[in-house]
């Protein structure tokens, strides 16, 4: 078994960074080289702007490199407790902020020409309990009138043709999609270079501070000058950016990817071919790769870390959720098991803006894969002087409270949900 992720390690090394020192002067300078940085530094390197791109590690190192692989489309939340907490007019220009996203990354992988194995899958959340259903198709019903007529309300016999365990039912998204991540941010980043961005790797801000309108970024490469500051670095923001870390909630989530499966076990397991979530606090959620091989991830446990001791924990913990779900791919071999850090918001909505005299874009609580890269180019957007299309300008982000950036409540919230999957 291998320890590390499988987007990185089936995936070409982006070999575009710039190897000079760090210096100069850029209209904008980009803190994280994810998809929402790459995807912003596209977009202002092709309005004109001279960029620079300054990542801590390697590109696609953070979350973008070590997620689920899927691009779901509507929002992660209910719809209808959004709409009670936003309002109907901002849950649902949100909601379409991530289907538009879905038809982002597809405009763009194909005017890049990415090999990355883009693909309209459809999503499932799928109900784990029978009383599950019963809020399911509340949703559904809300979505489908309002926002969303491309969905579907799926019986737990309708299922058995999509996905092979006893499920209660399920809501299909048919946006929903898949695609490589580790080929899609390395190409990401080539296609920034090539539209005249330039990326410094191992290149972590140290220090940063703003006189006159004009900001200095130190790093441990050199120092550069920008008149803006885009922050993408969600939850591996340094501490030298305090009023993001006491938003951000940096939580460890797992995953395992299984050896490729035969023909006869993906028929007995995934015919349908879709991504999956269920409908369980401490949830799991799983997808099929082209060469079949299962990745299944979730919160198998509430940490702040992602290293191998830990990765190693907590993939003994989804193998055994893995067998639960699927009893006959209990046995089956696990290629690669990783670990990374996702960034979460007390309510669990994404946000994006302008505060302290930096733009920024994160707080994607698990759910940035789709929609960071369509964020990263609205807001570059908006840095070039372009019309403001951002679905979450002026939602109030207030600090979790007692939270300085090292989240020690983990393991209460932990059990909490725990105790709720148990009773609910």
């Amino acid at each position: 078994m291998k320890y590390v992720s499988y987007w990185h390690d089936t995936a070409p090394r982006f070999a575009g960074g710039l190897q000079a020192p760090v210096e100069g002067h850029y209209d904008v300078a980009v803190i994280g080289a994810g998809f929402t940085g790459l995807g912003a530094a596209r977009q202002l390197a092709m309005g004109g702007a001279r960029v620079v791109v300054l990542e801590g590690e390697r590109v696609g190192s953070g979350a973008s490199g070590r997620n689920g692989g899927h691009l779901n489309n509507g929002l992660a939340h209910s719809y209808l407790a959004a709409r009670q907490e936003l309002g109907k007019e901002r849950a649902i220009a949100l909601y379409k902020a991530f289907d538009c996203s879905i038809d982002t990354l597809e405009t763009l992988i194909a005017e890049e020409g990415m090999d990355c194995n883009f693909r309209r899958a459809g999503k499932l959340k799928l109900a784990s309990k029978p009383q599950h259903f019963d809020g399911l198709a509340r949703n559904f019903e809300a979505i489908h009138a309002e926002v969303d007529p491309d969905t579907a309300l799926l019986s737990a016999d309708d299922l058995k043709r999509e996905v092979l365990s006893p499920f209660h039912g399920a809501m299909l998204s048919r946006k929903s999609a898949v695609m490589h991540m580790g080929r899609y941010v390395v190409g990401l980043a080539e296609a920034a270079v090539r539209r005249g961005a330039v990326i410094f790797e191992k290149a972590e801000v140290t220090e940063h501070s703003q006189t006159g309108g004009r900001h200095c970024l130190k790093t441990s490469k050199g120092m550069v000058t920008a008149d803006a500051v885009l922050l993408a670095t969600g939850a591996y923001t340094t501490p030298n950016f305090g009023y993001f870390r006491r938003r951000i909630m940096a939580v460890g989530s797992f995953i395992i990817a299984t050896r490729p499966l035969t023909d006869g076990e993906v028929a007995a397991t995934m015919p349908g071919n879709r991504t999956c979530v269920n409908s369980m606090n401490i949830g799991n959620y799983w997808r099929l790769t082209p060469d079949n091989r299962l990745i299944f991830g979730g919160r198998a446990r509430f940490s702040a870390t992602s290293d191998q001791r830990s990765d190693e924990r907590s993939g003994k913990i989804l193998r055994e959720s893995l067998g639960r779900i699927f009893p006959q791919l209990a046995g089956v071999d696990i290629d690669y098991c990783w670990g990374g850090l996702v960034d979460i918001t007390k309510d669990r909505y994404p946000r994006a803006g302008y505060q302290d005299g930096l733009w920024y874009a994160m707080g994607y609580s698990g759910h940035g894969a789709q929609l960071s890269t369509h964020l990263g180019m609205t807001m570059a957007d908006a840095i070039l002087g372009r019309p403001d299309r951002n679905p979450l300008k002026d939602l109030d982000w207030p600090a979790v409270p007692g939270h300085t950036g090292k989240p020690w409540f983990l393991p209460l919230v932990g059990l909490y949900f725990k105790m709720l999957d148990k009773i609910k």
